[in-house]
């Protein structure tokens, strides 16, 4: 496959798996507005292009490298970097926020799913679709839930291992465990309700930082997260969901294999155009 070009737009929470292949879902928009997901990415990669200077915001960043399509994965979207030190791998430039994400918005809005009942049905063989940017008519809420405080123990055996990518970071320091999930209830266009986990890396981080403010008051960070995506974005943002499947849940033929893996939030144009 030839070198792509990519606009990097998602990369969702971290989490461990047997494999060390997807610690970090990273995905994103080619040239001609088609989505792609690449993994493995490790989470030590993209934290040090981060602090190395090269790169200040991961999102929303063009990137240029070899890719080959997984055998393992049916997913069409599902690639792997051919070098995985990516030594090869070209950084762009980042699309800023003006305009209201004018550039943002003719890049990643190309080709929007109304209807959560079509984007499944696309999921299906022989299509298989596993991402897309859907827009919802109406955000009802945000709901919170309690997790587990701790990794399953076959995990903490996983972190305490040396993972393929040789970082020299502890993934206990690196990953630790969100006690909470968090989700968004919404309607689509037909008036359909759903319920979608969100698991952007941005609500996550979110979180460490209100709870960190907060002087450890988990009550307190939970408001802030609250407020921030029900109060600032359902008030004042326009509201684009990026959604993916997870290959266990898509492979099994889920009812809904879909969770949110990004919230895609310009402000609402509430000016009249004139044409």
């Amino acid at each position: 496959m030839p070198r792509k070009r990519i606009l990097l737009t998602v990369t969702t929470y971290p989490l461990p798996s047997r494999s060390y292949d997807e610690l970090v879902c990273t995905a994103g928009i080619l040239e001609d507005g088609s989505w792609i997901r690449i993994y493995p990415v490790p989470l030590s990669f993209l934290t040090d292009l981060k602090g190395s200077g090269k790169l200040n915001n991961v999102k929303y960043t063009w990137i240029e490298l070899d890719l080959t399509k997984r055998a393992d994965d049916f997913r069409p979207e599902s690639f792997s970097p051919k070098n995985y030190d990516f030594k090869d791998i070209k950084i762009g430039d980042t699309i800023s926020t003006y305009d209201n994400w004018s550039v943002r918005k003719e890049l990643c809005l190309s080709n929007i799913y109304k209807n959560l009942s079509t984007l499944i049905e696309d999921s299906k063989s022989p299509k298989n679709i596993s991402l897309a940017t859907f827009k919802p008519s109406k955000i009802i809420s945000v709901e919170i839930e309690e997790d587990e405080r701790e990794w399953k123990n076959e995990w903490k055996d996983l972190r305490k291992q040396k993972d393929l990518f040789n970082t020299d970071k502890s993934p206990e320091i690196l990953i630790p465990k969100l006690p909470y999930k968090f989700y968004y209830k919404f309607e689509d266009e037909s008036g359909k309700t759903s319920r979608l986990m969100i698991e952007d890396w941005e609500i996550g981080a979110l979180y460490w930082n209100c709870l960190k403010k907060a002087e450890g008051d988990e009550s307190i960070a939970l408001k802030k997260v609250k407020e921030q995506y029900e109060d600032n974005f359902i008030e004042s943002k326009d509201i684009f969901l990026f959604l993916g499947t997870t290959k266990q849940w898509h492979m099994r033929r889920s009812k809904n294999p879909f969770v949110i893996i990004g919230v895609f939030y310009p402000k609402k144009d509430n000016q009249m155009k004139l044409f």
